[in-house]
């Protein structure tokens, strides 16, 4: 069989429409990637799990000193609610994290420059602030142009407690410093609520150790206002064509194939697969990972979760086949993270944006114009080729055990408490 990035491009319009957790268009795009497994003579399967999620009935933000005005916002789900009727805040910006300016933000509302990590919301919750508002956009955006995205305050920082949050278009945030705001009014309410969500899995059966089983995976779900072809609907067609070819090429090890859901809520579908695979995951070898690919002004990369050793493998394997790679030892923010969590190596495979003119990502200008068959295509020739090589091994040549800097570098992207040593 070869590759084909016509075909994967035509699945890539099929499911190139907004599908973010738990919705209709989510299960529908599951049901298309489906039907597409089964056109190959294999059965999937859906694998339900429960999200945790949250939804906003009020929102709303005003400056009430030095002068009366309101502002777009939207409201962060599973925040804190305000009183009922809303409450006034002393307002100050909170431009970065030193003693400071923490010191002063105390029973205040603070506006935050970025993102609110989980790490950074620990100071300012400890600081005692009445809540925050984040950022988002730059500060030339047209509102007819853009979108005010809808953020959740995770799990991770609900542990820590609760406040209430708020985000808006960077272009008002810069008014409201311009205009001196002293002092805000806030209003937010809203309430928990569960959905349910998918992974899509097919397996193939080793025909000589069965018993060894290779996870190939891409996530499925978008973002809200986002088409979601870059990212990841790309990856999704990626490990289908990769699949096509095992599926006429049978393998000496197990190969099964996940397209996650909820990867954009915090790797959901990926942490509800380990659970539910926890007592076998002493056979899972190995985790081949698609996130992002498909751009035509781009450029291909590799991500190794793994020892270092894997990352010579893969330059030599591009060299000596001519595929143009950037290569690097590293974690992801996507699903290979959660089996790297249980001890289980990855090479996260992508193709990245170059440049501003091409990083939309989570955005309504991640478009299917921007991707073209030949970009699909040439990232999918090299992880076939890669996957064809490790699963047909004599022995498996990536070790199953991963070095210290990994895992510390996982241990900090989940927030995970470091161990004691004794």
């Amino acid at each position: 069989m070869q590759v084909d990035g016509n075909r994967q491009f035509e699945l890539l319009e099929k499911i190139g429409f907004v599908r973010m957790s738990g919705t209709a268009e989510e299960l529908k795009a599951a049901h298309i990637l489906m039907d597409e497994i089964r056109t190959m003579g294999l059965e999937p399967r859906l694998e339900p799990f429960e999200v945790h999620y949250g939804k906003i009935n009020t929102a709303k933000f005003a400056v009430t000193q030095p002068e009366y005005r309101e502002y777009t916002v939207t409201g962060y789900r599973c925040a804190g609610c305000t009183a009922p009727g809303g409450e006034e805040h002393e307002f100050m910006y909170l431009e970065q994290y030193d003693d400071v300016m923490l010191q002063k933000a105390k029973g205040k509302f603070v506006l935050i420059n970025g993102r609110m990590t989980v790490d950074d919301y620990k100071k300012v919750y400890a600081a005692g602030i009445a809540g925050f508002m984040t950022m988002g956009g730059t500060v030339i955006d047209e509102v007819e142009k853009t979108d005010l995205d809808t953020r959740t305050m995770r799990d991770s920082m609900r542990e820590v407690g609760v406040v209430p949050a708020f985000h808006i278009r960077m272009t008002d945030a810069l008014e409201i410093l311009k205009s001196g705001a002293t002092k805000v009014k806030i209003e937010l309410d809203t309430e928990a609520t569960t959905h349910t969500s998918n992974n899509v899995v097919v397996e193939i059966p080793g025909t000589e150790h069965p018993d060894e089983i290779i996870d190939v995976g891409a996530h499925y779900d978008s973002v809200e206002f986002s088409s979601g072809v870059w990212d990841n609907g790309a990856g999704s067609v990626t490990i289908m064509e990769m699949l096509r070819f095992f599926a006429e090429n049978p393998p000496k090890r197990t190969l099964r194939f996940i397209w996650f859901g909820s990867e954009e809520l915090g790797l959901l579908g990926s942490h509800a697969y380990v659970k539910q695979y926890a007592d076998e995951l002493d056979k899972h070898l190995f985790m081949i990972n698609v996130d992002v690919g498909g751009s035509v002004l781009g450029g291909n990369m590799a991500v190794c979760t793994s020892d270092e050793g894997l990352c010579k493998y893969v330059e030599y394997l591009a060299k000596e086949v001519g595929y143009s790679t950037s290569v690097r030892n590293g974690i992801m923010s996507s699903d290979s993270t959660p089996f790297a969590d249980k001890g289980i190596p990855a090479l996260n495979f992508g193709r990245g944006g170059r440049g501003p003119g091409m990083g939309f990502m989570h955005t309504r200008y991640d478009m299917i114009s921007l991707i073209s068959p030949q970009a699909l295509q040439v990232v999918t020739e090299f992880a076939v080729t890669f996957a064809d090589r490790v699963v047909n091994a004599v022995v498996f040549p990536v070790p199953r055990t991963l070095p210290q800097n990994i895992v510390d570098q996982v241990n900090k992207y989940l927030n995970k408490k470091p161990e004691k040593k004794a």
